[in-house]
């Protein structure tokens, strides 16, 4: 049944994966400004390693070229979120390391002590930009005056096929 339907010039899917990835700074904020977790959660976040606006050190990225995920659960530290990205320090192998994440490097973000999990598209796109839409068949409709002397104008909306 959806086969005839045109595709959106809407990005819906862009939206809601903007708006599912605020959740994980709302989620952050209130630790980066305690500086602990509450009760017994922890969290799981993974990311593209070489996403736009990503700040880890090279060793990191040599070790994980594409993703990784990260812990956020006994030691960590510095931990600040802002409204595009967050940056806390952790330690891998005893030493430590600044990691500076946007979400939208994000793809996936756990919270085993509720089981709650969100998962994320990030774009291929090295510029992140997004995909470009093709024009719309029915941006200018043709309208057609009746020559029956009303006021009623017929237009003419073409259906993507």
């Amino acid at each position: 049944m959806t086969e005839g339907l045109p595709d959106s010039l809407i990005p819906y899917d862009d939206i809601v994966q903007e708006a599912l990835r605020a959740v994980v700074g709302r989620v952050l904020g209130p630790v980066a400004e305690t500086g602990h977790l509450p009760g017994t959660h922890h969290f799981y976040i993974t990311f593209k390693t070489q996403a736009p606006g990503v700040d880890i050190p090279q060793r990191l990225i040599e070790r994980f070229p594409d993703e990784m995920t990260i812990v956020l659960q006994n030691r960590f530290w510095d931990l600040t979120v802002d409204e595009n990205r967050f940056s806390v320090g952790l330690s891998f192998n005893q030493v430590p390391s600044k990691l500076v994440i946007p979400y939208s490097a994000i793809t996936r973000f756990h919270d085993p002590e509720v089981q709650f999990e969100l998962g994320f598209h990030v774009a291929d796109d090295p510029q992140g930009d997004p995909d470009p839409h093709g024009s719309a068949e029915n941006d200018q409709p043709i309208a057609k005056p009746v020559d029956d002397g009303s006021n009623v104008v017929a237009v003419d909306f073409k259906r993507k096929k």
